[in-house]
This record gives C-alpha cells, structure tokens and sequence, in this order.
C-alpha cells in the first residue's frame, strides 16, 4: 500500500507524505544542548506529537530520552494526589528507562531497579520529593544525560499536583550543578505554561509566580514554508506521475493556511482522495489544478472537524477573543499587537491569530473563513431581513452554473435601500460589509466561495474575492470619501484586476450623503469593465 497524507495522530515517514522535519530537530535539538527548559506550545493539530516522535529519534545517539505522554498513560484520577501521580509516573519512567540502550546493567540497571523496587514496596506511598531523589540518582548513573519530553500536559494544567511536579523539576534546575538532573525538559501542548494561572483555581489568579520560569521561548517555526510544501509535493508528484506546478500549487496552499501544517495535509488529502475522481475532475492530474485545490477548499470549509469545532468552542469559552475576531473581520478594526494583553495573548496561544507587522491579524485565510461563516450563519444572522431576501431570491442569481454578480449587486442595492435606507450613519458604517456578506453567502454556499483580501481590508475598503463555478471576481467595498477618493479607488481596483488577470471588476460603495443617488452603473476604464453600485 503505498503513501498517503495523513490528518489524524502523527505522520510517520514510511506510510504518509510530510515534509522534511531536518531543520526543526536541529533548532530544537540546539536547545537541548544548551541544557534548556521549554514548552513546544502550539495550536491543536499542529504537529507536535510528530516533530516529538521525530525528536526522540534525532536525539538517541547523543540523550538518553523519556518521551511520555500523559493521554495515553496517566488517567484523570493519576492527578488526584501527590503519590498517585508520583507512582504513576515512577512505573512509566522505570518501564520505558528500562528499555535504553544501556539500561540492563551497570550504575545506570542499578538506579533504575531501586526505583522499580521503591514503588513496588511502598506502593501508594511516594511522594513527588523522593521520586526526583531517585530521578536524580538516574541521571547521576548515566554514561549520557537524560532528556525528559512530555506530551498533551494539557491533560494535567488543571490539578494542583502538576504545578508541584513543575516546581520540582524548577527546584532541581536551579540546583543542578550540585545535584544530577535532566540536560533538558520538553513539555509541549497547546496551553503555555506560563498560562496555567489562568486555568488552575482562577480564585487565585493574583499569584504571578509560574513554577516553570525557567523555562526558555521556544522560537522554532513549526509552520510549513512554500518550499518545504514543494518538496512533499515532489514526492507526491513522483509516485503518482501527475505533472503538476508543485512551485505554483505549494504557493497556493500556503496562501490559504499560512503553513498550518493539518490545514496542509487535510487540503492536499481532499485533492487526492475527495476531488480526484468526482465528476468534475475525474483524474489525478485535473484535481491538482487551481480549479482542483479551490473545490478541496470549498469541502474543507463545508466540513465538521476537530479542528473547526476546537476554535469554535474556544470563542464561547473565551467571549473576548470572539470580539476581537469580529471587529477585525467585519469593522476592519486594527488592533496594535501586544503580547501582554491577555485576550491577544490567548488568541495566539490558540493560533487564532498572528502578529503580522505589529497588528493582529487572523493566522490564515482559512481560520478567516471559518470565523466569517460562523458570524454569518449564527441564528441572529439568519435572523436578518437581508439574509432571508438572499434565501428567497437564490435561484434568480444562477444560470448555467454562472454566479451574475451584476445582478447580485443591483438587487442587493434595492433590498438594502428598503429595509436600511433610514438607519442611522454609524450603523450602515459599521455593518455594511456585514450586510453584503450576508446577502452573498447563502446565494454561492454549497457551490462557491469567497474570502476577504488581507491586504486591503481596513475601515475605509475591503476587497471581497468570490469564486463560483471556477470563474472569479473581485468585489471592492468601500465608504464614500469623495470623488477624488473614489477615483483613487477604481484605480486601486483596476490594479487589483490586474494582478488577478480579470477584465470585470465591482465596486460595492456606501454613500451616506443625503443627496446621494442609489443604483448600479457599468464604467469602462481601460480595458477593463468596472460595475459600480452605490447605497
């Protein structure tokens, strides 16, 4: 059987295609040489428990490694108290030091057979103090140091004896020139440890101090690049003969996921698995094109998975990160970066959003997507007269598998003149790029797809690109500043379908001069055709 791509648990080298993990153990593996503490905190799903699998491996000839992982092998009742964890612990570090390289005679057997026997005599009797003395004893009886990794500790940020197992771990650090201890601690999980406050007794979220200050930032990228991408693709592309761009796909993938490693592979396995072979592009070769990654785009984005559900539940467990997301996709809001902020702080913690050039922005075009659809399918949405004006009106808008978005936007313009006409300025202002959205999605979803522009979207203008039926266009919404603005806006437009190889453009304008005159008008600029409709 050969490779696949793989989106659950880790990719293992032999049966799924993945990118070459070589530079991020040698960073990573920098750190354990300088004898470094740290948290490989990443978001969910991205590739932490394969870059630890890997690591093990990179590190054998040089370590003696422990890789635990506290899903798999310590239960929720393991952490009800200070001996049921040390015990618990204990057997898993004897079982698995016991399987070294070296391990079954000399100092290092002799160490390791007193803990055995410690936990086997007193049972439920140990507490964390004496299992760090006989740790230490164990790495004092090995011809290499010890390097200890553990993954999912987010299982244990919620019990008390997590942070007692933290501060002995820092307790020794602090000592290890007088008492033997492990080179180097690898935690990774999603929830940074420094973060802990915010989940264990939050009564008590005035105590600053964090039982793991010792630890270093961890600054290795973990996201995919262009070229790394290209290089899987090589060998996708090699095996299966499908004479794709890789150049130009990897371009397109990273695009959309900023190197999101599971957001990667679960696009490059619906192009190979899901779109190749449907009606519409029944071979490999028709899949891997432009046309091909935009329906892999369009499933993903229809889709229910771990993921997508995960961001979700996050943004009602943490209400303020959902305000943040909303008045940066809808108000166009620009937010200045600060770590030290603690919704921003979250957000990123998550992998929400990113900090691009000193502002929050949302971490890829994808996560944008997901946060759009939810805002604009919520029942207060859907609730909305637009919104049910485009459920009503759908049909009229299709023809022959074309979207007629001249059509689409002369209608929108009447039904926002009736239903919003006498509003006040600040609302039309404020939720006008909502209201379009609204009137779009439920018109294109299940066909098509649309994303924001990054690039263009601030309070002023807001650049919409809609796919349908493989055709493209790009709708400019903007407010009203002027005629001199205005002009400097369709000539930003005319680049905009420049880049994009379009000859029609649209332009969504928001007047709110009282002497203002609604409606939709066709403006030959160049070569290019520019429909510009104004409410």
């Amino acid at each position: 059987m050969g490779k696949r791509f793989n989106v659950t648990a880790d990719c293992k080298p032999n049966l799924h295609y993945m990118v070459d993990l070589h530079s991020r153990l040698t960073q990573i593996k920098s750190y354990v040489d300088r004898g470094e503490y740290f948290v490989m905190n990443r978001a969910r799903q991205y590739g932490k428990t394969t870059t630890l699998r890997a690591l093990k491996e990179y590190l054998k000839k040089d370590y003696h490694v422990i890789s635990m992982d506290f899903q798999t092998q310590m239960s929720d009742v393991k952490f009800r108290s200070e001996n049921l964890f040390s015990v618990a612990f204990a057997k898993a570090f004897v079982r698995m030091a016991g399987e070294l390289e070296g391990a079954d005679s000399g100092h290092l057997k002799m160490a390791i057979d007193r803990l055995k026997a410690e936990v086997q005599e007193r049972k439920e009797e140990v507490a964390l103090v004496e299992l760090f003395q006989y740790l230490s004893h164990i790495c004092g009886a090995a011809d290499k140091p010890f390097v200890l990794m553990i993954d999912e500790v987010d299982r244990a940020v919620d019990h008390q004896v997590f942070l007692d197992f933290l501060a002995q771990l820092r307790g020794y650090y602090i000592d290890r020139d007088q008492s033997p201890t492990f080179r180097s601690v690898i935690l990774a999980g999603v929830y940074d440890i420094k973060n802990l406050r915010q989940k264990v007794r939050p009564e008590e979220a005035h105590r600053l101090n964090s039982p793991w200050n010792i630890a270093v930032e961890f600054k290795v990228d973990m996201s995919f690049s262009t070229g790394e991408i290209a290089d899987m693709l090589h060998d996708y592309d090699k095996d299966h003969g499908v004479g794709m761009d890789m150049e130009e796909m990897a371009q397109l993938i990273y695009d959309h996921t900023s190197g999101y490693p599971f957001l990667v592979s679960k696009l490059c396995k619906l192009m190979d698995e899901d779109v190749a072979g449907s009606e519409q592009f029944p071979t490999l070769k028709e899949a891997w094109t432009y046309a091909g990654f935009l329906e892999a785009d369009r499933l993903l984005l229809g889709e229910k998975n771990t993921l997508f559900e995960s961001m979700v539940n996050k943004l009602y467990d943490f209400p303020e990160l959902k305000e943040i997301l909303y008045s940066i996709l809808f108000a166009g809001k620009e937010i200045s970066y600060n770590g030290l902020d603690q919704a921003i702080g979250i957000a990123a913690m998550f992998g929400f959003i990113k900090n691009a050039d000193g502002v929050v922005a949302v971490a890829n075009r994808i996560f944008e997507m997901v946060f759009y659809n939810l805002f604009l399918t919520s029942a207060q949405s859907q609730s909305t007269d637009i919104y049910k004006a485009a459920i009503q009106e759908k049909n009229q808008f299709i023809y022959a598998g074309h979207l007629n978005m001249d059509l689409l936007l002369e209608r929108f313009v009447t039904h926002f003149d009736d239903l919003y006409g006498d509003q006040p300025e600040t609302f039309k202002e404020e939720d006008g790029r909502r209201y379009f959205l609204l009137y779009l999605r439920p018109i294109i979803n299940g066909v098509g797809n649309y994303y924001v522009e990054s690039r263009t979207r601030n309070m002023e203008r807001t650049d919409v690109i809609v796919d349908y039926g493989g055709e493209q266009m790009v709708v400019e919404l903007k407010i009203w500043r002027g005629n001199a603005y205005h002009e400097r806006g369709e000539k930003q437009l005319l680049d905009y379908l420049e880049h994009y190889h379009l000859k029609k453009g649209y332009m969504l304008s928001y007047d709110f001069n009282k002497n203002k005159k609604i409606g939709v008008k066709r403006i030959v600029l160049e070569d290019k055709v520019l429909i510009e409709a104004v409410v």
